[in-house]
């Protein structure tokens, strides 16, 4: 699971040097930022990438190491779902540390600038909509399949028919429903804009302080890494544990040969990893 979350390793480093540039820009489409704000965010996307850089990579190196141990073996879902919530706790780790720079950021946001942010999510939604909702279960699948199929011949390499076959059982039998995902995205995209409507209000006022909203920011982030109970979090749960069970099970089909192959994506992963550090 932890290599089949990781793009190409000439990708990766790419990406990862290049991160303050691409947030931005990706931030921007959706907040549309003004002349005052673009240094600070600019700065803050900067400083993030030096703390991960210092913090971060030496976790992810071992948890590369302990996936290369694993790799050559059978596995099980509960060893696949330990390398799963410890890469989950490092991309908490990352929104946990912007934090503070979010909450400062937030105070500053513009009713005109909300309005673009919830205009941006209206053309994602739509997007999704197209892509998923609008397509027959079987298109669904067909696309989920081929997703899936990709990310595991990037790391095991050419999959056999017997292999393929069970990819598309796995997919068939999933209990993935892309109408409960859309409606989590709006859920979550209507609180996080009546909160940053409500901190906006609330600074123009000067009745909260940085520390306060950062307060508030925080509790946004808990609810969407543990969902209140409810018909997602069960199906967030669901899919954590079918998603653990397939991919041990796949693992557990793949030849020597494909074994060897995954070994040698992580290290590579590994060496471009200490390279970016060394940076």
């Amino acid at each position: 699971m932890l290599a089949l979350g990781l793009a190409g390793c000439s990708t990766v480093k790419l990406a990862y040097n290049n991160f303050p540039e691409l947030a931005y820009w990706w931030l921007d489409g959706y907040l549309d930022f003004d002349s005052s704000q673009t240094p600070r965010v600019r700065g803050e996307l900067d400083r993030l990438l030096a703390w991960h850089r210092r913090n971060e990579l030496p976790q992810w190196i071992a948890l590369l190491q302990k996936a290369q141990a694993r790799a050559p073996h059978d596995n099980t879902p509960a060893q696949a779902c330990e390398l799963a919530d410890a890469m989950r706790l490092r991309l908490l780790a990352v929104a946990e540390q912007a934090e503070p720079a979010g909450a400062v950021l937030a105070l500053t946001l513009t009713r005109a600038q909300l309005d673009h942010l919830q205009k941006k999510y209206a053309e994602k939604n739509d997007e999704y909509r197209a892509d998923w909702i609008d397509k027959s279960r079987e298109a669904q699948q067909d696309k989920r399949y081929e997703q899936w199929l990709d990310r595991s011949e990037d790391f095991y390499g050419s999959l056999d028919e017997r292999q393929k076959k069970a990819l598309r059982t796995m997919v068939s039998e999933s209990v993935f429903n892309p109408v409960l995902f859309d409606a989590e995205r709006k859920r979550r995209q209507t609180v996080a804009l009546r909160t940053l409507r409500t901190l906006g209000a609330l600074s123009a006022e000067s009745a909260i302080s940085a520390g306060e909203a950062q307060q508030v920011l925080h509790a946004y982030v808990s609810t969407v890494a543990e969902p209140p109970p409810g018909p997602w979090r069960e199906q967030q749960q669901a899919l954590w544990q079918e998603s653990c069970r397939n991919f041990a099970t796949l693992h557990n089909m793949t030849t020597p040969a494909q074994r060897e192959q995954a070994v040698r994506r992580l290290r590579g992963y590994e060496a471009d990893l200490r390279a970016l550090g060394a940076q």
